[in-house]
């Protein structure tokens, strides 16, 4: 394989990747609007041997360091060069769209003018779990736009605190542990799928909120359960509850 060849084949695989993921989130979008479940959609296409199970969960989108730098590479280059991948251009939209798809769920549920003074609590900060990166987080503009409203914010990550620091420093509350984060607040945003959040202790959830409000970007939760426990729960492609 030559040199172009190479270069190209790994951007092509991220780009690809990073295509799945946009693809996975506008039919999760499309799940809300007309009535389906997009777990349930989700599970059904990954038994499609030409398809795959991976990189089908639906979010509020991808971040790091390779897919949004890999996949603005290829927009450039093919801009460049007179072959624009017009594809590849809709998925770097939808994911930055998807970003502030949770904010558009908060916005509807309380009503923008009415999100000054509450209190929000936050579960996750990087854009994976098991990492302390947080370049192109989903939580950097969903945060800031819920700053921008006067909304406070008290955020915890296991590992993020200081990297994190670039961009909330000033603006958010770090609180030491998962638990303190809630104390009063108005609601929970999950918004990084550490394995610590998976399965907490929902009793003591929802004795610390305020009100009991979850909004789920990486859809850790079944709604059935959440109904169960007695929260209201808004997650991705998923029933409201």
């Amino acid at each position: 394989m030559g040199v172009v060849s190479a270069e190209l084949t790994k951007y092509a695989c991220n780009a690809f990747l990073a295509t799945k993921i946009s693809f996975a989130n506008e039919i999760a979008n499309l799940c809300e609007a007309v009535g389906g479940n997009y777990e349930d959609v989700r599970k059904g296409m990954g038994t499609d041997s030409r398809i795959g199970r991976q990189f089908l969960y639906a979010g509020i989108g991808y971040g790091g360091s390779c897919f949004p730098k890999d996949v603005r590479a290829l927009i450039k280059t093919s801009e460049d060069e007179g072959s624009p991948l017009q594809i590849i251009r809709k998925v770097e939209e939808v994911n930055e769209t998807q970003k502030l798809r949770l904010y558009e769920k908060i916005v509807k549920f309380y009503g923008e003018s009415n999100l000054s003074g509450m209190i929000f609590a936050v579960w996750g900060l990087s854009f994976k779990p098991g990492t302390d990166d947080m370049r192109e987080a989903p939580s950097i503009p969903l945060l800031l736009k819920l700053y921008d409203k006067n909304v406070k914010l008290r955020v915890y990550d296991p590992v993020s605190k200081e990297t994190s620091k670039v961009y909330f420093e000033g603006k958010v509350e770090y609180a030491v542990d998962a638990y303190s984060a809630l104390n009063g607040a108005d609601a929970l945003l999950l918004l990084t799928e550490w394995r610590e959040f998976r399965e907490p202790d929902f009793s003591k959830v929802k004795n610390l909120l305020k009100n009991q409000v979850i909004f789920d970007g990486r859809n850790q939760y079944s709604p059935e359960l959440m109904k169960m426990k007695g929260f209201q729960y808004f997650s991705i492609g998923k029933p409201n509850v």
